[in-house]
């Protein structure tokens, strides 16, 4: 949707196309649903876009060409080795890794829909009503229940709750010994 708003926003009055052209908001959207987005891969080949799209590769190629000067595409080459013999680097090339990205000029044309959509009106006040109930909550915990409650390491939650549960033993005890009333005289 930026692609297609900085399209229309930058073309030239009387002109077909903007600077993106129609083959490159193709690409785009072609791209758009190759991407895995659990991996982030994206490595379509030249012919495989060509195909797809039915579009000559000389376009195709003017196409990626423009989607990464304006900022919404950007490539690296990738090679393998071949079992050729000979002078230099034997390698052959191989598809190319994609990364679709927004530029900023792009993503301003989005207006509200650029960011996040705001927030219900009650949601405020159910955050402050669910942070007071966790702060009574945490107010009331001993020092092994708030390592276990902040640490979500389990193995480090249970050592600082083991160290605490010291703490408080310790605590304890020196309010149950009496304290001694017996004075000591330096250097006697």
């Amino acid at each position: 949707m930026a692609a297609q708003k900085y399209e229309r926003e930058n073309r030239a009055p009387g002109k077909r196309n903007g600077p993106l052209g129609g083959i490159a908001l193709e690409v785009l959207a072609l791209f758009a649903n190759l991407v895995n987005f659990k991996s982030g891969r994206l490595d379509p080949s030249l012919d495989y876009i060509t195909d797809k799209l039915r579009r000559s590769r000389d376009a195709v190629v003017r196409a990626l060409k423009a989607l990464r000067d304006h900022g919404f595409l950007d490539w690296l080459r990738r090679f393998e080795p071949t079992p050729n013999d000979g002078k230099g680097p034997q390698v052959r090339q191989v598809s190319n890794a994609y990364r679709l990205s927004v530029p900023r000029r792009a993503l301003a044309l989005l207006g509200r829909w650029a960011g996040r959509p705001t927030p219900p009106d009650d949601d405020q006040g159910a955050r402050a009503d669910r942070a007071a109930m966790e702060a009574e909550h945490v107010a009331t915990l001993d020092l092994a229940g708030f390592a276990t409650f902040h640490i979500e390491d389990s193995d480090l939650a249970k050592a600082l709750a083991q160290i605490g549960k010291a703490i408080d033993l310790r605590e304890s005890a020196k309010r149950t010994e009496s304290q001694s009333t017996s004075c000591s005289y330096a250097g006697s």
